[in-house]
């Protein structure tokens, strides 16, 4: 089941580049990957803001630029990491 929600548009250098950091603390497996073109909704939400990862625990939202220490926080707030 996945941990976080990772919001982008396909295309984005900055959604590849918060892919990879998230990579580093979080498993494949445990990202949501939600393109923001498939609701309108999301896009008026995170047209502007994208990346955006949110976890799905504690709702807890990181917009770009965030860090790699940024989620590896967000994730040990909700009490998993990659390991887990």
């Amino acid at each position: 089941m996945a941990k976080v929600t990772l919001y982008y548009t396909q295309g984005c250098h900055l959604c590849e580049e918060a892919l990879s950091l998230a990579l580093c603390c979080v498993r494949e497996g445990d990202i949501l990957h939600q393109d923001i073109l498939e609701s309108e909704a999301l896009v008026e939400k995170y047209q502007t803001s994208i990346p955006v990862l949110k976890s799905i625990t504690t709702g807890k939202l990181l917009y770009w630029p965030f860090t790699q220490q940024q989620i590896q926080e967000l994730v040990q707030e909700d009490g998993f990491n990659k390991n887990s």
